[in-house]
């Protein structure tokens, strides 16, 4: 398969073949995968299951081993595919992928650029979202991670993806793309490729950092502000709580996916712009009562006393004043 032609479907219907790869669940919700091949067999604990009773068949079926164990029979989904595949560095999990995607507004047609392709795990999702029309240019600068994101990305898409380009280096220092509507960045120093993505994104466009400690988001929203080509940045988390479900047993469960990693999102500004002066109430004690308010151009503002602007509450406890 040459890098033009597209790559092969990969839908959640139809029909097994020769080649796919499915997933195995037991009663107990444990996944086995493999790639199903004529004549073989997969070994379990319990039994055995030849893969010719699954070629042909649709997905959704239920098959048994010799040793009297029931299996559910899927192809995996992206989300499965990105937290099982063989990994160079960390993957971006699949709740924080999905924020990525939705809240870069990552949009078919897109072009994208990403630094840090891991273990190709984002790539999919990013691939997914801009489509045959977009693209997406990669920069990885470990050359070990780079081949193992690029045969993750082959292998769930089944060959080479036309809108995708891997290159081997770093962001700052190779990036030759212009007028570009997205950038998104997984890397342990974000802030220091601020001028390289300023100068690559359109004016309205998106740069999203996926970093994982409260340090880095402290720099890197700092950075945004002190840069002068971005908006306001937007700093957040996600956290997935599955619950469990059985009758009247309705109670969140034990496990739940926590912190990963934090987001920080920016709009590109047009050149020559300067952001409008912004007004936020400072915490108790940040600033001293007495001294003077100052606002200062940009998003690294000064926060002024707006006590006098603002009524005091009503209480809502004890008696009215007389």
């Amino acid at each position: 398969m040459t890098a033009s032609t597209p790559p092969a479907p990969r839908t959640p219907h139809g029909i097994l073949r020769d080649g796919d790869q499915v997933q195995l669940t037991d009663p107990k919700g444990r996944i086995n995968t493999l790639t199903l091949q004529t004549g073989k067999q997969w070994h379990g604990h319990k039994g055995w299951i030849s893969h010719d009773e699954i070629i042909g068949r649709p997905e959704g079926i239920v098959v048994r081993s010799t040793g009297n164990i029931e299996y559910l029979v899927f192809r995996p989904l992206l989300q499965d595919f990105a937290v099982r595949m063989p990994r160079g560095a960390a993957v971006v999990y699949p709740k924080d992928a999905g924020q990525i995607v939705a809240m870069a507004d990552i949009f078919p047609g897109a072009r994208v650029v990403e630094a840090g392709a891991g273990s190709g795990a984002l790539s999919c999702f990013l691939l997914r979202a801009v489509g045959e029309h977009g693209s997406l240019s990669s920069y990885e600068r470990r050359e070990d991670f780079a081949e193992v994101a690029r045969k993750n990305v082959e292998k769930f898409f089944g060959g080479p993806h036309p809108s995708w380009k891997l290159t081997v280096g770093s962001l700052e220092d190779a990036i030759t793309e212009t007028d570009v509507d997205r950038v998104v960045l997984d890397m342990l120093a974000p802030w220091e490729c601020l001028d390289a993505v300023a100068k690559a994104l359109v004016p309205g466009g998106l740069v999203c950092a996926y970093i994982a400690t409260t340090t880095q988001m402290s720099r890197v929203v700092e950075g945004l502000r002190e840069h002068g080509c971005f908006a306001e940045p937007y700093a957040f988390e996600t956290l997935v709580r599955s619950w469990h479900v059985e009758g009247l047993a309705v109670r969140p469960d034990h496990r739940m996916i926590g912190h990963t990693g934090f987001l920080v999102t920016a709009r590109r500004l047009a050149d020559g712009v300067t952001p409008p002066l912004r007004r936020r109430r400072p915490a108790k004690g940040a600033y001293p009562e007495s001294g003077s308010t100052e606002l200062t151009r940009g998003n690294d503002n000064r926060f002024p006393d707006t006590s006098q602007d603002v009524p005091a509450p009503e209480s809502g406890f004890g008696s009215p004043p007389a």
